[in-house]
């Protein structure tokens, strides 16, 4: 075999009946659906199938990887999506020489990223990868040249979140796509380039647990009667979600739904039938339409002078409040000192304008 004729490229829609039915009966963890950010290659030689490979969307959690980057868990979160996980690696059976495995590596990783932009519309800055120590040493990607940066815990992602219970760890491995991967992706305020959308932050146990009790002092505007959920739980759920990016009733039901039980716990949420119950998107409007607007913002604002002091610095913005008159005949204008880093509101100024 000459390892200059081998070719890897992105399977066809056609073929990925064949490369679904290799991939479940030729690699011990079977085939994986194809979800969110994926891509499929089958590397080539005279058109002959040697190899199979799926990358996918990075892991939620490594404590090495993320040590490694030095990225905060503030930006981790939105910011994953310019990680690629190689999933899958699968040499077919009769298939195996000298140095395939490398070459095919090598020839994924000069066009993974042309193939993630037109695809997925943004750029990739680094590889991983998680290899069972019980059945392989990394052989393959150490020749490769990707990095060993330690051993996962263990733990196991599942619907709810992770495993309780730690099993094997897998050696990690990762794939720097460019020299200033770790800097562009550990940065402060990220390049535009790499901006996939509306900042987020991603909101540690700690910061669940804190909410609630920030929001314990607020008038509940609500009937006793038929109050399912405690004010505090309500808003600090909605504070949560407005953080995470999410914008609108919808999204924040929608965000809210998505907890997993042990978020749900965190956060004081109601228990009933071994299982944490959310508000509905109808409780959630109903309470933040109706509560004092003055004593959240006070809440918020304690919030933020605990938890804000991450952000290194911040952007005061100006709008004039369409419709906003006063008796007067007035305009007003707002202005606000808002984090870069964390997207938070740290204070707000009403000026009132002549029109």
């Amino acid at each position: 075999m000459h390892l200059q004729e081998i070719i890897v490229r992105p399977i066809c829609s056609f073929e990925e009946s064949v490369f679904r039915e290799l991939m479940q009966a030729h690699h011990y963890l079977g085939a994986l659906p194809k979800i969110g950010n994926t891509l499929w290659y089958v590397a080539t030689y005279r058109n002959d199938w040697q190899a199979l490979l799926i990358f996918s969307a990075a892991a939620l959690k490594c404590a090495v990887r993320d040590r490694w980057i030095g990225w905060n868990s503030r930006h981790q979160y939105d910011r994953l999506n310019l990680i690629a996980n190689n999933s899958r690696f699968l040499i077919l059976p009769h298939r195996h020489h000298k140095n395939l495995a490398s070459k095919v590596l090598s020839l994924c990783r000069h066009r993974i990223q042309k193939d993630w932009i037109n695809r997925f519309g943004h750029p990739l800055l680094l590889m991983e990868t998680f290899v069972d120590s019980t059945r392989f040493n990394g052989t393959i990607y150490k020749a490769s040249n990707w990095r060993f940066v330690g051993y996962s815990k263990g733990y196991q992602r599942t619907r709810s979140g992770y495993s309780n219970t730690r099993k094997s760890s897998k050696m990690v491995f990762v794939q720097p796509l460019q020299r200033n991967a770790c800097t562009l992706l550990s940065r402060p305020i990220l390049n535009k380039r790499y901006q996939t959308g509306v900042q987020r932050m991603k909101l540690s146990a700690q910061h669940m647990k804190s909410l609630p009790n920030f929001f314990k002092k607020i008038t509940d505007p609500r009937r006793a009667q038929g109050r399912r959920h405690r004010i505090e739980v309500v808003l600090s759920i909605a504070a949560a979600a407005i953080l995470c990016g999410m914008c609108g009733y919808r999204a924040i039901s929608d965000w809210t739904q998505a907890l997993s039980q042990n978020a749900r716990a965190r956060f004081g949420c109601r228990y009933r039938n071994k299982k944490y119950i959310v508000p509905s998107e109808s409780i959630i409007r109903d309470v933040l339409i109706r509560v004092d607007p003055v004593e959240l913002d006070q809440a918020l604002q304690k919030w933020n002078e605990k938890y804000g002091s991450t952000d290194e610095s911040l952007a005061i913005d100006g709008k004039t409040m369409c419709n906003a008159i006063n008796e007067n005949g007035r305009q007003t204008h707002i202005m606000s000192a808002v984090g870069h880093q964390s997207g938070q509101c740290y204070t707000q100024k009403k000026l009132v304008l002549s029109l």
